[in-house]
Protein backbone atom coordinates (compact mmCIF):
# COMPACT_ATOMS: atom_id res chain seq x y z
CA UNK A 1 0.00 0.00 0.00
CA UNK A 2 3.17 1.93 0.44
CA UNK A 3 4.23 2.04 -2.72
CA UNK A 4 1.01 3.19 -4.13
CA UNK A 5 0.80 6.12 -2.02
CA UNK A 6 4.48 7.01 -3.46
CA UNK A 7 3.31 6.51 -7.01
CA UNK A 8 0.35 8.24 -6.33
CA UNK A 9 2.42 11.52 -4.95
CA UNK A 10 5.18 11.42 -7.32
CA UNK A 11 2.43 11.93 -10.45
CA UNK A 12 0.83 14.63 -8.19
CA UNK A 13 4.43 16.30 -7.84
CA UNK A 14 4.96 15.73 -11.65
CA UNK A 15 1.31 17.34 -12.45
CA UNK A 16 1.89 20.18 -10.01
CA UNK A 17 5.09 20.54 -11.84
CA UNK A 18 3.62 20.84 -15.34
CA UNK A 19 0.90 23.32 -14.50
CA UNK A 20 3.31 26.14 -13.09
CA UNK A 21 5.68 25.54 -15.96
CA UNK A 22 2.81 26.39 -18.29
CA UNK A 23 1.77 29.01 -15.89
CA UNK A 24 4.85 30.68 -16.24
CA UNK A 25 5.32 30.61 -20.07
CA UNK A 26 2.15 32.29 -20.55
CA UNK A 27 2.77 34.62 -17.64
CA UNK A 28 6.17 35.45 -19.33
CA UNK A 29 4.76 35.86 -22.95
CA UNK A 30 2.12 38.36 -21.58
CA UNK A 31 4.47 40.16 -20.03
CA UNK A 32 6.60 40.34 -23.03
CA UNK A 33 4.22 40.81 -25.05
CA UNK A 34 2.56 43.93 -23.29
CA UNK A 35 5.83 45.82 -22.49
CA UNK A 36 6.10 45.36 -26.50
CA UNK A 37 2.60 46.83 -27.12
CA UNK A 38 3.18 50.07 -24.31
CA UNK A 39 6.66 50.83 -25.71
CA UNK A 40 4.93 50.81 -28.87
CA UNK A 41 2.64 53.66 -27.81
CA UNK A 42 5.33 55.39 -25.98
CA UNK A 43 7.52 55.60 -29.50
CA UNK A 44 4.33 56.49 -31.63
CA UNK A 45 3.66 59.27 -28.80
CA UNK A 46 7.60 60.27 -28.36
CA UNK A 47 7.74 60.95 -32.13
CA UNK A 48 4.65 61.98 -32.75
CA UNK A 49 4.00 59.76 -35.71
CA UNK A 50 0.09 60.39 -35.90
CA UNK A 51 1.13 64.14 -36.60
CA UNK A 52 2.23 62.70 -40.29
CA UNK A 53 -1.54 61.60 -40.75
CA UNK A 54 -2.66 64.92 -39.30
CA UNK A 55 -3.98 63.45 -36.41
CA UNK A 56 -3.71 64.05 -33.30
CA UNK A 57 -1.01 62.26 -30.85
CA UNK A 58 -2.59 59.17 -28.62
CA UNK A 59 -3.86 60.15 -25.26
CA UNK A 60 -2.42 58.12 -22.82
CA UNK A 61 -4.47 57.02 -20.06
CA UNK A 62 -5.87 54.26 -17.66
CA UNK A 63 -8.00 52.87 -20.98
CA UNK A 64 -5.11 52.86 -23.43
CA UNK A 65 -2.74 51.24 -21.27
CA UNK A 66 -5.23 48.89 -20.28
CA UNK A 67 -5.57 47.75 -24.05
CA UNK A 68 -1.89 47.87 -24.50
CA UNK A 69 -0.88 45.95 -21.64
CA UNK A 70 -3.57 43.23 -21.83
CA UNK A 71 -3.59 43.02 -25.93
CA UNK A 72 0.07 44.46 -26.39
CA UNK A 73 1.34 45.07 -29.93
CA UNK A 74 -2.29 44.52 -31.62
CA UNK A 75 -3.99 46.75 -28.73
CA UNK A 76 -1.23 49.44 -29.80
CA UNK A 77 -2.07 49.06 -33.73
CA UNK A 78 -5.65 49.11 -32.97
CA UNK A 79 -5.41 52.16 -30.82
CA UNK A 80 -3.61 53.87 -33.82
CA UNK A 81 -5.88 52.73 -36.47
CA UNK A 82 -8.72 54.15 -34.28
CA UNK A 83 -6.72 57.20 -33.95
CA UNK A 84 -6.09 57.68 -37.55
CA UNK A 85 -10.06 57.11 -38.21
CA UNK A 86 -10.89 59.76 -35.59
CA UNK A 87 -12.25 57.42 -32.57
CA UNK A 88 -10.71 58.36 -29.20
CA UNK A 89 -10.73 56.48 -25.89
Amino acid sequence: MALIGIIVLFLVIIAFAAIVYFVVRNIAHLVINSVIGLATLLAVNTFHLMQYAGKPDIEVNWITVIICALAGLPGAVLLVLLGLFGITL
